[in-house]
């Protein structure tokens, strides 16, 4: 079995602290907190959020450009010569506007949020498969959310557990162009074939190939 460093795009809980897995910052969630705190503010007194706000637009501008490359690797040449620039002046306000604020403040917490989330949220520009932010995985699991009430019977560890397998599976073979339905029927027809030690890697939704 071959192992992987798993990378995780998520946001500031600090539950995934104690994961075995690299930490990739959202840089949604950077950008919500400072829509929060614009919504917050009495009207034309919204001038350091909206600030900030463009500069997070100043990155998506980048990952808009990049995706509009040919390939996977010029598209990381992109991100990697123009978003250091932009990410160094982002930090630069956020550390000059972080003594300028009241500390309790919406936009204080907004600040503080993408300062000491800075580390997972540069981690992007190490590796072109990390994405920005973690949308597409919310929007997957949207359907569960809003349905939560009925998923009341996994009230235990194991059928969270289980339920949350399940939902993984199937999300991941969507996001890789499979018919959920065929992908279960061919693993239900091949795992039994399998023993507990063979590679399940060539099973897995980004390898796998069905007609």
């Amino acid at each position: 079995m071959v192992y992987r460093t798993l990378t995780l795009n998520v946001d500031g809980y600090q539950a995934y602290e104690s994961t075995q897995a690299k930490l990739a910052g959202c840089w949604a969630h950077a950008r919500r907190k400072f829509i929060e705190a614009e919504k917050g503010m009495p009207k034309g007194k919204s001038g350091k959020a909206t600030m900030a706000i463009n500069h997070i637009k100043k990155l998506y501008a980048i990952e808009t450009l990049a995706q509009q490359a040919d390939n996977a690797e010029a598209a990381f040449k992109i991100r990697q010569e123009q978003a250091p620039e932009v990410l160094a002046n982002y930090k630069a306000w956020l550390e000059k506007s972080a003594q300028q604020v009241p500390p309790k403040s919406l936009l204080s917490k907004a600040i503080q949020y993408n300062l000491n989330q800075w580390d997972k949220l540069s981690v992007y520009l190490t590796d072109y498969r990390i994405n920005i932010d973690n949308n597409r995985a919310e929007r997957a699991i949207k359907p569960f959310v809003i349905g939560r009430k009925n998923w009341l019977f996994s009230n235990t560890g194991n059928g969270a557990k289980s339920s949350a397998t399940l939902y993984s599976i199937i999300e991941t073979a969507k996001a890789n162009g499979l018919i959920p339905y065929d992908y279960l029927v061919r693993l239900f027809e091949e795992l039994p074939r399998r023993k507990e030690n063979d590679d399940m890697e060539e099973l897995l939704p980004w390898n796998i190939k069905l007609t």
